[in-house]
């Protein structure tokens, strides 16, 4: 169940025009700068412009946590947010330490943030099964 709390409508709204944007300017950015392009300024410019809306997602998720009134749900957030940061640093770091000792393909630096996304989805569904509670929004 999603509360429409204002708080709740404004993520979503801001979350969703983010993402609208990320997409645009990874299209964007695949569509203007050839594969293996040298690493001239505006290419670099370019290439980091979706990590900008990154952090708009990251600011919208602590404006939601700092904006909600319950604080079940927000612990429920945070909780979210922990499990999301615990499963990303077991994963990178691990799987840093095989790149490290074995010849095994790297993993990109790229996949950190929807390992992190994935985790949030993970984060809801134990609340779900500890707690009996996933939250207020997905």
């Amino acid at each position: 169940m999603i509360m429409r709390t204002p708080a709740t409508r404004r993520f979503f709204r801001i979350h969703i025009a983010l993402s609208v944007l990320y997409i645009a300017l990874v299209a964007l950015a695949s569509l203007f700068i050839p594969d293996n392009a040298a690493p001239t300024p505006m290419v670099i410019l370019f290439a980091l412009l979706p990590g900008l809306v990154v952090l708009g997602w990251i600011w919208n998720m602590g404006s939601l946590l700092v904006n909600m009134q319950d604080e079940y749900l927000r612990m429920l957030e945070v909780r979210k947010m922990l499990w999301a940061s615990a499963i990303t640093l077991s994963i990178c770091g691990g799987w840093g330490l095989v790149e490290l000792f074995a010849a095994v393909p790297r993993l990109p630096v790229f996949y950190v943030f929807p390992i992190w996304c994935f985790g949030l989805a993970l984060g809801q569904l134990i609340n779900r099964f500890t707690l009996g509670d996933g939250g207020s929004c997905a």
